[in-house]
């Protein structure tokens, strides 16, 4: 894929979505971690559902820790994989005081250092919490960015590391949320609904779900 076409298809993700953002709902960078964290292999309507209840009166590493492991337990576990989860949220926020004076790290190395944070957590949290032009790359991002041909790779760093390259400078912020939320929505892992998809023209795709309404191409004008 030439850089004309990969222009071309954020060109238009923006066109359709000027202020893409997470759909995970947080007022604080430390919300959002947590939330980032319960995420893991769980929908965020979901995550949504636990936090609204959970942020009302413990929003801070202090609050999270005097709630203790088992009301903490008892609070997401809705969610899956909650046991460890809970764990790690608690460990987070006992280095969060004792290293960060309870604020959210703002450098990679130090969200990795942190339970239940991977490169990926440390990139959305980068990007999402302190506007940092980072890509992370979960399922959603590596199926669009191999299927449309905008960044093929083996891994997920392999990914990230060519859209990193690839992408414009001026889609750097806003790629992560475009990419997701086209995954999530349109570019579907088991029948992607190529039909009402913006970018169908430029997409490499050889197994297109194409019907009558498919779009030949799309005015940016």
């Amino acid at each position: 894929m030439n850089s004309s076409k990969r222009h071309e298809i954020f060109s238009r993700l923006k066109m359709v979505n000027p202020h893409p953002t997470t759909e995970l709902v947080y007022n604080t960078p430390f919300e959002l971690l947590v939330a980032v964290i319960l995420s893991a292999q769980a929908t965020d309507r979901s995550v949504n559902l636990v936090t609204r209840l959970l942020f009302l009166k413990t929003n801070t590493p202090k609050k999270i820790l005097a709630l203790g492991e088992t009301r903490l337990r008892d609070a997401i576990k809705s969610i899956g994989l909650y046991k460890t989860k809970t764990k790690n949220i608690l460990a987070t926020c006992r280095l969060l005081i004792q290293h960060h004076n309870s604020s959210v790290p703002q450098t990679q190395d130090k969200l990795e250092k942190l339970p239940g944070v991977g490169h990926k957590t440390a990139n959305v949290i980068l990007n999402t919490a302190f506007g940092e032009p980072t890509i992370g790359v979960d399922t959603h991002i590596f199926r669009v960015a191999n299927r449309t041909g905008l960044a093929t790779g083996k891994n997920v760093l392999e990914v990230e590391l060519k859209l990193l390259k690839f992408v414009p400078k001026e889609f750097h912020h806003d790629a992560h949320h475009w990419l997701i939320l086209h995954g999530r929505y349109v570019c579907k892992a088991r029948k992607p609904e190529c039909a009402m998809c913006i970018i169908e023209d430029l997409c490499d795709f050889k197994k297109k779900t194409l019907g009558t309404n498919a779009p030949n191409s799309v005015s940016t004008s």
